[in-house]
């Protein structure tokens, strides 16, 4: 015969439910405080600039659309063209020549780098505009004999703009080969191996299999040195390139408007990095998607926690 006993009745309190609950907001004084003294000293400056007379808006808006600032944009976007496409096809021979297991290429190129990324790009720039003082005649034959394939005058082969595009060039491909170098070590190397196990060639290996899975890594950043670029042409103008800065230079050293026109060269470089910036964007989304991996978001972490998912995701994340 079993016992029964009579059930003990407990009391519990009553839970508030979500509409017994004031919801109150967080307000950030502080923030609001802030954005209006911020937004106040924007108004401020813009008023202030509007309102003076020794900007000559007059003078900005006349030469804003001329024929001479669009010649020195063409050069400007030519040059920047040019010297990316020869910066990141030498940057990425210089950074294979860094990851080779030659001791002499790895000396060259790490010397080239070496002397490109530590002399500042004014130097360089210099330097090539000025490369007849150095050497009159430029010759192509075999060292140490009169044989000559090839020879020319230095000031002649060497014309400003040419000169130009080799200091940007090789200045960026100094850059670019530790960019491509980065992306290259970031393929893993079982990727490289499993290629030659196939019997293909390391240049092979190289050219169909690393670089293409580079190129996630080597994308994005080669997008902010295309802009950099385009600013960097600005220093062409010391050895008379013709670019936009030269041709603003000769304006407002015969009409003495150096504010005016410079307004006029910055609102250019702006317009055109501002273009430069949208293809950039989407291929930093393109390239970086999923490259957060396992990381969560705070928001992501409140709604799953409550069911455990984080920690589901962390397992399945191991395995």
């Amino acid at each position: 015969m079993i016992a029964t006993t009579p059930s003990s009745t407990t009391t519990s309190t009553p839970q508030p439910t979500a509409t017994d609950l004031d919801v109150v907001p967080v307000r950030h004084y502080g923030r609001w405080v802030a954005a209006a003294a911020s937004i106040l000293a924007l108004v401020g400056l813009i008023g202030s600039l509007a309102k003076n007379d020794n900007l000559h808006w007059d003078v900005v808006g006349s030469y804003l659309f001329a024929p001479l600032i669009f010649d020195g944009l063409a050069t400007t976007l030519w040059l920047t063209a040019a010297a990316m496409a020869l910066g990141l096809g030498l940057g990425t021979l210089i950074a294979v020549m860094r990851l080779s297991t030659s001791p002499v290429l790895y000396g060259l190129a790490n010397l080239f780098v070496w002397v490109f990324r530590g002399t500042p790009l004014l130097v360089q720039i210099i330097f090539w505009g000025y490369a007849g003082a150095l050497y009159k005649n430029v010759k192509i034959g075999v060292p140490f004999t009169d044989v000559t394939f090839f020879q020319a005058e230095t000031n002649t082969l060497l014309t400003p703009a040419i000169a130009a595009l080799l200091a940007l060039g090789l200045n960026e491909a100094a850059y670019a080969s530790e960019i491509v170098r980065a992306g290259i070590q970031s393929v893993d190397h079982g990727q490289a191996e499993a290629a030659h196990s196939l019997g293909m060639r390391p240049a092979l290996t190289m050219r169909r299999i690393v670089l293409p899975q580079a190129l996630r890594v080597i994308i994005p950043p080669m997008g902010n040195e295309t802009i950099n670029m385009l600013k960097m042409t600005a220093l062409v103008s010391v050895i008379s390139a013709r670019d936009l800065m030269s041709n603003i230079q000769d304006v407002y050293a015969q009409n003495y408007q150096v504010i005016p026109m410079l307004i006029v060269a910055s609102l250019w470089y702006l317009a055109l990095v501002t273009l430069l910036s949208i293809p950039q964007a989407r291929l930093e989304r393109r390239y970086g998607r999923g490259t957060s991996g396992g990381q969560v978001t705070p928001l992501q972490r409140m709604l799953a926690g409550a069911t455990g998912l984080i920690g589901r995701n962390s397992k399945e994340n191991g395995r």
